[in-house]
């Protein structure tokens, strides 16, 4: 019956008879840093996402689990800080329950969401949702380093922004926990003047891209972090977190690759939908070419350098 009833409702969706339902999952840890995301937020659902249903389930981090409020369509629970937005959005899914098959999609945001490179915010649109709603696809802005690194056994290079993305329920549920580092001491060393251990499970580069990013310089890519930090003994905890993050937002990637979920940029895809289309996107094509087929901000990523950093590293 039930997969009966998501039948239905696909077949209703094609022939435009329902709008598009999303659950936004909103993280955030108090609301003093980011007191206005929350209306920016609503305000581009309603310039380029109109007539989207929405629920929105606002996750603070600050407040305690058993806090819960509702206004209208919009809640207010307490949130889970052990791992920031990843934990933090566990308790969000936990709150939702089966709940999360009434919706064709799950947005995932934190409160920075509107810092850093913002352009891709503008070009989502009902059109797009209802594409990736029906695909093995996880929809946001793709990152990359400027080359791969290593990360446990992973070799990588790119990964999905965490901080506003969709994904379907079942692309979402096949997760289970979006927490995928959970212990630091394996990677952390306890000495700010050389942070990492030196037998943690991540490359040389990797430890650069990081340390330099949280303290404020440009890893090569025109850009610094809008929260950065000197290195001390009083700021290592904090290092330590936001590296965690760091490395579970790429996981969270990695993973879902790993599940044949597909990364799809937003810039892309809208790219693609203005020049031709659903019917013409290629949706199996690799995140290289989708970053430089954008109509802006394109990047051309040489695979040149992922080769060479492979041969390098399988060096006896």
């Amino acid at each position: 019956m039930r997969y009966g009833c998501i039948g239905q409702k696909l077949v209703r969706r094609w022939m435009g008879l329902l709008a598009m339902r999303v659950v936004t999952l909103f993280l955030r840890h108090g609301n003093e840093k980011y007191a206005d995301a929350e209306r920016e937020m609503d305000a581009i659902f309603a310039c380029y996402m109109p007539g989207v249903e929405r629920r929105i389930v606002i996750i603070d981090n600050a407040l305690p689990p058993h806090v819960i409020e509702r206004r209208e369509e919009r809640f207010l629970i307490g949130g889970d800080n052990t791992f920031w937005e990843f934990s933090g959005w566990g308790r969000g899914i936990e709150f939702l329950g089966t709940q999360i098959w009434d919706y064709d999609l799950v947005h995932l945001a934190t409160s920075a969401f509107n810092t850093l490179y913002v352009k891709y915010l503008h070009r989502f649109t009902p059109e797009m949702l209802a594409a990736v709603s029906r695909r093995p696809v996880c929809l946001g802005h793709i990152d990359c380093f400027n080359e791969a690194v290593r990360l446990l056994s992973f070799q990588s290079q790119h990964w999905i922004r965490s901080c506003f993305l969709f994904l379907a329920p079942a692309e979402l549920k096949a997760l289970g926990s979006l927490v995928s580092i959970r212990d630091g001491s394996r990677f952390f060393s306890g000495n700010p003047e050389q942070p990492f251990r030196p037998d943690a499970p991540v490359s040389e580069n990797c430890r650069k891209y990081i340390l330099g990013w949280l303290t404020g310089r440009d890893i090569g890519q025109g850009a610094t972090w809008h929260s950065a930090f000197e290195l001390t003994d009083a700021t290592l905890p904090a290092f330590e977190r936001k590296t965690l993050a760091i490395m579970n937002e790429h996981l969270l990637a990695i993973r879902l690759r790993s599940l044949n979920t597909m990364l799809i940029d937003t810039t892309w895809l809208a790219t693609c939908l203005a020049n031709g289309g659903i019917g013409t996107i290629p949706w199996g094509l690799n995140w290289r070419e989708q970053v430089a087929g954008r109509d802006t901000d394109s990047l051309l990523i040489s695979p040149m350098v992922t080769e060479a950093f492979k041969r390098r590293n399988e060096q006896p």
